[in-house]
Formats: structure tokens, sequence, C-alpha cells
């Protein structure tokens, strides 16, 4: 079958999410309490989140059903369409068969939405009255934004300044969905007001917003706090999107050789490449290749620890097992700003620790390249995150051409770039410049991973 389009219809949404915990060569180390010297409990991270979502974070089981509110709410766009990229195939000339899904579709315009609604319909389940949390470039807390609005409760969101400043209109569709949008660091929070206090200039990072966010909530009442990425039970909700994709290539009659998604904290990788990863862990797909495309500026899967690290600047959560930067790392102001996160999914690290996926580095300006040469053969403008998957899918193509194989690509399109056309037009002027990894700052934060 050779349609361009593969669409599913709303009979074809997935029912359950898969829980990739299932599934792992050996049981995931546990979150730990540092302040009292133990494994995490149950209780330790209701503090912070409602006991639902901690129940999936702990949980082992293989499928979880899918509340049929957050069912309902998912088929305002999904199942989102797998696009043969033809053009793309063409324009470079390669045997290679390449596909996305394309999850800029959905009303936020990523990914994101997939978990957003989801803990959004739990937290109004267990009476929570206000979410906090942070972002990067903007896509989680439009998402969460949106969400919010849906289950009607407040929402307060800490954005990267970098990010605040470089895209104002992500900010703008924030509040139109009803959110209170601070840049980060703010001077709404103890953190925020330490970190402009030692560094008045301070270009923000992920692990500050998340402390900021969760002060935020030990601060008020009814409050929770919500997070896009990295956790198992967020990794498990954006499984709707391979999910879907192993559907659609059963209609095209086709598999992917190799799967490959950017990663910032490993949401939208996790739910494109875990429901294939698991064909290959149970002995069915062992030749399957499973790519991670991350920035060379912040790259803790090729250049990280695996240790235990906090999830924030601040040490307010649990530490957890993942490849790290260190909590207080702070990467150069790039573009894609949803890949500056100084740790990885402790799910993803585990399947890098073992060899089921592979990481690999990208540079600023050749995603930006890659972003336009798939902007005018298939005429979407992705994300900057996007894009890394894109290049990654580029040179594999390229790779087939050189070996004279035909190889089946799948990467997904986690968002569209249409709030991100400041960074084009830098690219586009020339002034775009390529942050390298900055050793010794790295070993400088790993001097205060904590001691378990």
């Amino acid at each position: 079958m050779n349609a361009k389009k593969i669409v599913l219809d709303e009979k074809d949404l997935p029912k359950q999410w898969y829980n990739i915990q299932a599934d792992l060569p050996e049981p995931l180390d546990p979150p730990y309490n540092t302040r009292e010297g133990r494994p995490a409990q149950p209780e330790d991270l209701e503090v912070i989140f409602p006991k639902e979502i901690v129940k999936q974070e702990m949980s082992s089981e293989r499928y979880i059903d899918i509340p049929e509110p957050v069912l309902e709410a998912y088929k305002i766009w999904r199942p989102s369409p797998l696009v043969r990229a033809s053009n793309l195939e063409k324009f470079l000339d390669t045997p290679a068969k390449i596909y996305f899904k394309n999850e800029g579709v959905s009303p936020s315009g990523s990914h994101k939405s997939n978990s957003a609604i989801a803990q959004a319909f739990y937290n109004k389940e267990a009476g929570v009255k206000r979410i906090a949390t942070e972002t990067g470039a903007g896509q989680w807390g439009s998402a969460l934004a949106m969400a919010c609005e849906m289950f009607a409760i407040e929402c307060v969101i800490y954005m990267v300044k970098v990010s605040y400043e470089q895209k104002p209109y992500r900010k703008s569709l924030m509040q139109v969905y009803g959110a209170q949008v601070f840049s980060s660091p703010s001077n709404q929070t103890e953190t925020g007001r330490k970190v402009l206090t030692e560094d008045p200039d301070n270009q923000g990072s992920l692990g500050i917003a998340i402390s900021e966010a969760i002060e935020d909530v030990l601060n008020h009442k009814n409050a929770k706090y919500s997070l896009g990425s990295v956790l198992n039970h967020v990794a498990m909700h954006q499984t709707v999107i391979g999910l879907e994709a192993k559907k659609q290539l059963e209609i095209a009659g086709d598999y992917p050789d190799i799967v490959i998604a950017c990663l910032g904290g490993g949401s939208n990788f996790s739910g494109t490449a875990f429901p294939f990863i698991m064909d290959k862990l149970q002995g069915k797909k062992p030749n399957l290749r499973a790519i991670a495309a991350e920035p060379s500026a912040c790259p803790k899967l090729s250049k990280g620890v695996l240790a235990y690290d906090f999830g924030d600047t601040s040490g307010f959560t649990p530490a957890l097992k993942m490849y790290t930067l260190g909590h207080t790392f702070m990467p150069g102001g790039i573009h894609a700003g949803g890949l500056r996160y100084h740790g990885a999914s402790p799910l993803v690290s585990a399947l890098v620790k073992h060899n089921f996926v592979e990481p690999v580095t990208v540079k600023q300006r050749e995603v930006f390249e890659a972003a336009i040469t798939f902007t005018r053969t298939e005429g979407i403008l992705p994300a900057p995150e996007s894009a890394h998957a894109i290049r990654v899918a580029i040179k594999e193509a390229l790779k087939a051409k050189e070996e004279g194989k035909s190889k089946t690509i799948l990467f997904n399109l986690s968002g569209h770039g249409h709030f991100d056309l400041s960074a084009y037009d830098n690219y586009l002027s020339g002034k775009m410049v390529d942050y390298e990894y900055p050793a010794d700052k790295v070993c400088e934060a790993l001097t205060h991973l904590p001691k378990i």
C-alpha cells in the first residue's frame, strides 16, 4: 500500500496505555527520598501528585485502561495521521521509506496533550483546584493550560526565561487558555528570587522552573504539581502515539527498521518508541533500532552519567536513577527549549543501559537545515525539537542510499513550529550558532549529585 496518509477512525483509538515497566530486563531502581535516606514511598509522591498518578507511576501492569472522559477529549484530534514522506524520499533519492506520525495536529500543537489531558482528569477526580507546572519551549505549558481549562482547574506555569523571550506567542496561547504564566526564574518563589540574586541575567532552565512550580504547590491549598516528561506515568500516557502508528503501519503492510524521536526528558521518544521496543524486548523484532536524538549542547544520554539525581535544581523532588548532566547544569540557550533538560527518563535510561536505545547527538544548525528541507518537501514547519528527529531520519535515509538497502524509517513529528519562526529567522539570517557540550561545566555540576 502506497497511501500518502494513513488515518484511523475514532473506533481505532487505543483504549489502553502501554506500560513498558512490565517488560523491562530488570525492575527500575526506585525513586529515593534523600532527606530520610530511604527509597521513596507512595505517600512521599502524594505530596505533589494525586494518588492515581502515583499508582500509575509505580505500576508494573502491562496495560492500563484510558478513562472514558480522556478518550472523549482525545477524539478532538486523535487518532493522528501517519504520513509517508514521499516527497522527502524523492529529494534524498533514497531507497528508504520514511514515515512520520504528525502530532502537531493537536489543538495545542504538539504531543504533550496526550498526558496533559490525562493528568488534568486525574487531578479533577482528586478534587485538586490548582495545578502548577514548568515549561521549556511552551508546548507542555500550552497543553496543560488547555487541559486545565477543559476540567475547570486553575493553571500556573513557570516558563524558562530564554523561551519566554524567544517565543512570546506561546505565552499568549497559554494565557488565552486561561493560565497564569511567569518567566522563570521569577520573583514569585524563594527559589526564583535566590537564583536572580546570584545571577540577575540568568536565562533559566527546566530544573529551576520545576523547583518554582513545586514550591508553588507546597505553598497553596488543594494544589498539585504536573510534569510533562521524564516520569513513568507521562511516558505511558504518550504511548497512544506508537500504538496508533503500529496499527497504521500494519495497514500499510510495513514495520519500521528504525524508530526515531527527539529526546529532552523522554516523553515523545517513549510514546513513539516504547510500543515497538516492546516487540524487541519480547524477542519478536530483535533487529529493531530505536534512536533518541538529542542536542549536542545537552547530551545527557550520550555524555551524562547514570546516577541518582534530583529532577529539579533545588532538590525538592525525590532522586531518580537516570542519565544526567547534573541538576545544577545550565545548558546553552538553544532554540529547542524543550530539550534543555539535564536528565533523561529513568525508563529510557534503563533501556540505554541495556542497549535497547541508541542516543545520537546533533548540532543546532544542522537541525534547522533539516527542518527547512522537510518544510520545503513536505510542507509542514516542524518545531525545533521535532527537527532533531528529522535530521537523524535524513542521515539514516542517506546511509541506506549509500548501502543500497531499502529500510523503513519512522519518526515522530512531535509538534509544529508556528510559534518558532524567530528561531527560523535566526537561522536564515546566519545569526544562529552551535552550542557545544561544556564538559567543564558538566563536571562541576556532577559534583553536586546527591549521595545515595
